[in-house]
C-alpha cells in the first residue's frame, strides 16, 4: 500500500483572485481509502474535478495511474469511477439496462458486459432490484447503481464526492462497507470525499483535512491524534458521588474543587477540567488507578471511569480552533 497512485504537487485552482485550491501537496497509495475531510466550500470538489481533467489548473502538477489528467483526461477516465453526489440515470429503464449502456459506452463486449453487470448488482444488494426502473429507486438504491455504474469498467481508482447524502443510516452502514470491501478483497483505490467526521473514521485508512482550498493536516487517525495531543494522547473521564452519599452525583464544580487540585498532582497527568458532572483528565499515559486511588482517598465515589483516545472529532475540531497554525506542523 506504500505505492503511489495518484500524487498532487503544488495545485491551485485560481478563480480571478480567489485561490479555490492553494497549494496542495498529496499523495495517496494503491490500495488504501483515504478520506478528504472538509467543510462545503472547502476546495474538494474542484479538487477531484481537476483529478479526472474535468477543469484545468492554475498551477502544479497532478499524477493519477501515472497519467496527467490535464494533457490526456480520457486516459484517467478509463481507469478511474467517479460517483458525485447526485446520479443521474434513465429513470425510465432498468437498473441493469443503465449498466448495460454504460459497458457499452466502455466498449465491453455485449457477454461479458451482460455477466459483469449482473454480478456488480448482486455485489451491491441490487440483485433483487436490477430489472426494476431506475425511476423508483430511492436514494440508498440510486447510490448503490451508481457505485455499480462506476465499477463496471473496472477501474484503478474510485472517486466518491458525498456518496452517502441523504441516505438513511443503515443505507449508509451498508454503503461504507462495500467501500471496505472494495478496497480490501479487490485492491481499489477509495478517495472519498465528505464532511462527515464519523463516516470517515469508520472507513478511511488515512484522511487530509481540508478548509479554504489548502490541505492543513494529513495522516490516520492515531498519528493526527499524537500530533495534536502530543503531551496528552489519553483522555480519561470520571463521574463521582459526593462524600458519604454514593447515591448523590457532583454536579457543581465548587463540590469537587478539593478533587481536581488532588488530581492535578498525580503523576502522568497534564489537564484536568470538569464539564457537564464529568471530569475530563489528559494524561501522557494510562493513569486510570492512580486516578481511582486519588477519588477514594479524598472521600468521593467513583461511580464511571472510561479511557478514550481521541477521534476524529476532536482532532478535526481542534485543527480548525487552531486554524493554519496546526497546518504549519501539520
Amino acid at each position: 500500500m506504500n505505492e503511489p497512485i495518484i500524487t498532487i504537487s503544488g495545485l491551485t485552482k485560481r478563480y480571478g483572485t480567489l485561490a479555490v485550491v492553494n497549494g496542495l501537496d498529496l499523495s495517496i497509495h494503491k490500495g488504501e481509502v483515504f478520506g478528504l475531510l472538509g467543510p462545503n466550500g472547502a476546495g474538494k470538489s474542484t479538487t477531484i474535478l481537476m483529478l479526472l481533467g474535468l477543469t484545468e489548473p492554475s498551477a502544479g502538477k497532478v499524477s493519477v495511474c501515472g497519467i496527467d489528467p490535464t494533457l490526456h483526461p480520457i486516459e484517467v477516465k478509463k481507469k478511474v469511477g467517479y460517483l458525485p453526489d447526485d446520479v443521474g440515470f434513465y429513470d425510465g429503464r432498468s437498473g441493469l439496462e443503465n449498466l448495460l449502456y454504460t459497458a457499452r459506452l466502455n466498449r465491453l463486449p455485449k457477454e461479458e458486459a451482460y455477466r459483469r453487470a449482473r454480478q456488480l448488482l448482486d455485489q451491491v444488494g441490487l440483485g433483487n432490484d436490477g430489472d426494476k426502473k431506475a425511476g423508483i429507486y430511492s436514494r440508498g438504491m440510486r447510490q448503490r447503481l451508481g457505485l455499480a455504474d462506476v465499477l463496471i469498467k473496472d477501474p484503478e481508482i474510485i472517486i466518491l464526492d458525498e456518496p452517502t447524502l441523504g441516505i438513511d443510516p443503515r443505507g449508509v452502514r451498508e454503503f461504507l462497507d462495500l467501500i471496505v470491501h472494495l478496497s480490501r478483497k479487490q485492491g481499489i483505490t477509495v478517495l472519498l470525499s465528505s464532511h462527515h467526521l464519523h463516516q470517515v473514521q469508520q472507513v478511511c485508512d488515512r484522511v487530509g483535512l481540508f478548509v479554504s482550498g489548502k490541505l492543513i493536516a494529513e495522516g490516520d487517525i492515531a498519528t493526527l491524534s499524537a500530533r495534536l495531543f502530543a503531551g496528552e494522547p489519553l483522555l480519561i473521564e470520571v463521574n463521582v458521588a459526593c462524600p458519604g452519599r454514593d447515591e448523590m452525583p457532583v454536579t457543581h464544580e465548587k463540590e469537587v474543587l478539593s478533587l481536581l487540585e488532588a488530581l492535578r498532582e498525580v503523576e502522568g497527568i497534564g489537564s484536568v477540567r470538569f464539564t457537564g458532572g464529568t471530569i475530563h483528565i489528559g494524561c501522557n499515559r494510562d493513569a486510570s488507578a492512580a486516578i481511582a486511588r486519588t477519588v477514594t482517598r479524598s472521600g468521593f465515589g467513583l461511580t464511571h471511569l472510561q479511557k478514550k483516545t481521541y477521534g476524529l472529532d476532536e482532532i478535526y475540531h481542534r485543527y480548525f480552533e487552531g486554524g493554519e497554525s496546526y497546518g504549519k506542523t501539520a
